[in-house]
């Protein structure tokens, strides 16, 4: 059994702090050595910064890298014929994208990872699933980055699987009620971007002043909040909308980055984020980038076991948030978790849900 397999084994909010700062930490170490010794690039730049891989003593020395350097360079640590697949990020026109070269083990260890996370939230068995987004998302090359990825990542958990908006992006009510016909009584798994969720689902059904019933619905969705926060749309104000047109309650957001993908951040039944085994969050002082205390807000930094084909496991975001506590959440999880307050001032739009809105 592989390090990484023994890590499958754990539940994955199940690690207290001191016992998964201990594993993380030797897992970051290898993670650092394995890229230095094998991206060139890499390389380079942890000896401008005076690394020593065998001086990083806690998880805060750990080096990071700016996530957007991957719009700009090509960085990998593995042979260009061991690349099964190079991930893009979601950007509006004209904008630069992030270019992530996956080899088989990196792609099979994010969908691993993925399933673990998320079936703790749907259950183990896979549900009839409802995506609120169009199928020409998979069929158009242009569209197909970030948002095809995750609509194919979390298209496992779905058995039979509906689109609920037509190629035109309208509302499919025949559909989508033929769809909860068949599946009466079920838990139904709803997956969408958050903004694409509320303008082409809810505003449309309460448009249409037609109804459906989704209160076995188990809704997740991401992509960022800047268009909704335009319009002055809370969290709670989303879930209290889509209850009033389709019954629905049970409603997750997750937060998550095509540069880690598989390392997604779940939101639990408390309205927290919650970092799993598999991650890990650092919030740094933006003028001189030291740790910050729970409580004091400043730039994301994320932490993630998976990436194996290129130098993506520790990366300095452009957002802004805030850690809320460790191990002590309501809900009962252990880690950290934690609040995004949004986009650094001045980094560019990302996030499938924001660069759709940008456009829109």
């Amino acid at each position: 059994m592989t390090e990484f397999d023994a890590w499958l084994e754990h539940g994955p909010y199940a690690l207290k702090r001191d016992e998964k700062r201990q594993h993380l930490l030797a897992r970051m170490r290898r993670l650092t050595e394995h890229h230095q010794q094998n991206c060139e690039p890499y390389r380079n730049m942890l000896q401008g910064l005076g690394c020593d891989v065998t001086r990083l003593n806690q998880l805060e020395d750990v080096p990071f890298l700016p996530v957007s350097l991957f719009k700009t360079l090509s960085l990998q640590s593995v042979p260009e014929e061991e690349v099964v697949k190079t991930m893009t990020s979601s950007g509006t026109t004209g904008q630069q994208v992030s270019r992530i070269f996956l080899d088989k083990m990196t792609a099979a260890r994010q969908q691993k990872t993925l399933v673990r996370i998320v079936s703790h939230f749907t259950g183990a068995g896979r549900l009839p699933m409802l995506i609120l987004d169009t199928p020409a998302v998979m069929k158009d090359r242009n569209m197909f980055s970030a948002r095809g990825a995750g609509i194919l990542g979390f298209s496992m958990f779905g058995s039979e699987r509906c689109w609920a908006l037509t190629e035109s992006m309208d509302l499919d009510v025949e559909g989508i009620s033929a769809f909860l016909e068949r599946h009466q009584g079920k838990p139904i798994l709803l997956f969408g971007f958050t903004f694409m969720v509320w303008q082409h689902f809810y505003q449309a059904l309460k448009a249409s002043g037609k109804s459906l019933n989704l209160e076995n619905g188990i809704l997740i969705h991401g992509g960022g909040w800047k268009k909704l926060q335009s319009q002055a749309v809370s969290a709670a104000e989303f879930a209290d909308a889509l209850h009033s047109v389709c019954g629905i309650k049970n409603i997750s957001d997750y937060y998550g980055m095509v540069e880690q993908t598989g390392c997604i951040y779940m939101q639990c039944e408390q309205g927290h984020l919650h970092a799993s085994i598999f991650s890990d969050v650092i919030v740094r002082d933006p003028r001189t980038l030291s740790p910050c205390p729970p409580g004091q807000p400043g730039i994301i930094q994320v932490l993630s076991t998976i990436p194996e084909s290129y130098p993506g496991h520790s990366l300095l975001t452009e957002d802004e948030g805030i850690i809320l506590g460790e191990d002590d959440c309501p809900c009962g999880r252990a880690g950290k978790y934690f609040r995004i307050l949004g986009r650094l001032k001045n980094a560019e739009i990302r996030g499938c849900s924001d660069t759709y809105a940008a456009e829109f």
